[in-house]
């Protein structure tokens, strides 16, 4: 189909290389048959993994190449030379317009620092964020930036942030008005650093955007599902994240020791498996991978490095929806309805 998603592939990215890459591809393209794919890297190793799934014998393409970005490459050393690598060609690929959207499993730090040279931000954007779907006790996921691509934000970011957030929720969760909350140490509204305080006031005096502020959010309450998008700077929201994913850790591990501990514990197991099925299921990290960097030119979307076949497909599912849904024209547009409200200019739409 002409009009299908076509999504680069950085094949060698990730733990699991070329088989996780191209194992999630086959199972992505399953559910979604009329996506395309180019995968890129290292071509005997990718094209026998290929040959493993006979759903993929038609609308792929193999793009060889023979550098491969290290998981501890340094973001200077992967400019340097990281342009014919695989993750190099997959960005490229987009900016070429040969296909709509890049995913790659490799170096985060990298993959920013390439994509962000390759697209540079949007008209309207100071800093590109990194942003995730996450699970909540509510009704849908909820979306978090910045989770690591900006350790100091002022207030400006802040706002753009919460502009391409709602943006984002609207498009992975359908809904119409996002509620959108700022993470601070207090949920008063004198608590917090001056520039949290003054994006919170250009926020609640924008009610003309599609998405409805709340005020701030403690860490207590990221995944209570009171609100949909959480906007942080990238260092406390990372914190936060890494925070949250020991947390389940945790719980789950002494969950475990707890059942097995006795005879009884483990007949209450055999009771409970459903259960804990259903909450493995609702936390394990593959259902909602797939990180976005929001803000740039084009749409680069991150798997978890540790992802299986199973959340490298969420990833190129994210990138497919974002691409059918033109993210980046509809953050355009926000954009502009942001500025036009605070008598600013707006930006030529081809400027982009």
């Amino acid at each position: 189909m002409a009009d299908a998603p076509r999504i680069a592939i950085d094949a060698m990215g990730g733990d699991g290389g070329p088989a996780v890459m191209v194992a999630g591809a086959a199972l992505a393209r399953k559910r979604t048959p009329e996506l395309r794919y180019i995968l890129f890297g290292d071509k005997p190793a990718v094209a026998a993994e290929v040959a493993r799934h006979p759903n993929l014998k038609d609308g792929v393409e193999l793009v060889h190449t023979d550098l491969v970005i290290a998981g501890n490459d340094k973001a200077g050393h992967a400019l340097r030379r990281g342009r014919d690598s695989s993750m190099g060609r997959a960005i490229a690929a987009v900016k070429s317009g040969e296909a709509g959207a890049a995913v790659s499993a490799g170096n985060t730090g990298a993959l920013m620092a390439m994509a962000k040279l390759t697209f540079r931000t949007m008209p309207g954007i100071d800093r590109p964020a990194l942003a995730a779907l996450l699970p909540s006790l509510g009704d849908n996921d909820f979306v978090m930036l910045d989770l690591g691509a900006n350790t100091e934000c002022d207030t400006q970011n802040l706002v753009q942030f919460s502009v391409m957030g709602a943006v984002y929720a609207r498009i992975a969760m359908g809904l119409d008005r996002p509620r959108v909350a700022l993470l601070n140490i207090g949920t008063e509204e004198l608590k917090g650093t001056d520039d949290l305080r003054e994006a919170a006031a250009l926020l609640r005096a924008a009610s003309y955007l599609p998405m409805e502020f709340t005020g701030y959010i403690e860490g207590d309450g990221l995944a209570r599902g009171e609100v949909d998008v959480i906007v942080s700077d990238g260092f406390s929201g990372n914190i936060a994240l890494k925070t949250a994913e020991g947390m389940v850790r945790f719980v789950t591990d002494l969950l475990r020791r707890s059942f097995t501990s006795s005879f009884r514990s483990k007949a209450g197991f055999l009771l409970s498996r459903p259960a804990m099925h259903m909450m493995k299921v609702h936390l394990d990290p593959n259902n909602h991978n797939g990180a976005v960097f929001l803000g740039l030119n084009g749409v680069v979307v991150k798997s978890h490095g540790g992802a299986n076949a199973a959340g490298v497909a969420n990833a190129l599912d994210v990138a497919a929806k974002l691409v059918r849904d033109d993210i980046n024209r509809r953050i355009a547009a926000e954009l502009d309805n942001l500025r036009a409200h605070r008598g600013e200019a707006t930006t030529p739409r081809d400027a982009a």
